[in-house]
């Protein structure tokens, strides 16, 4: 596990066997806790569709205005669950992904949004 002490909410980075890295709480987190603001890098459309699709990248992507973004930070370290305990808000005007929790985090517990309902590796 590799700590993030800057985050000041306890999180840390672990690797999970099936889903890969993961961020995890090692203390209680409250409900409404801004967890992260990471900032993005946007691909347009047609550079996205020439080159990025064809990558990894296209694992990790958010659709954004005007392209898809890569959210730099622990935006793109997020796992994926269908009952997430955070969400995520777009802001296209300053260009970056605000994660909230959505419920209580227990200590140990990984911090997941949802990928939606088309999951690649489903």
């Amino acid at each position: 596990s590799l700590a993030l002490p800057h985050h000041n909410l306890g999180l840390e980075l672990r690797s999970d066997p099936v889903k890969g890295r993961g961020v995890f709480a090692t203390r209680a987190i409250a409900q409404r806790t801004l967890v992260d603001i990471s900032p993005i890098l946007l691909f347009p459309h047609d550079e996205y569709d020439q080159h990025g699709k064809h990558t990894q990248l296209d694992h990790y992507t958010y659709v954004w205005k005007d392209g898809y973004a890569l959210a730099l930070g622990l935006g793109s370290m997020f796992n994926h669950d269908s009952e997430p305990n955070v969400g995520f808000m777009r802001d296209f005007d300053n260009q970056v992904i605000r994660y909230v929790t959505l419920r209580a985090i227990a200590p140990d517990e990984e911090l997941c949004i949802s990928y939606g309902a088309h999951l690649w590796f489903d």
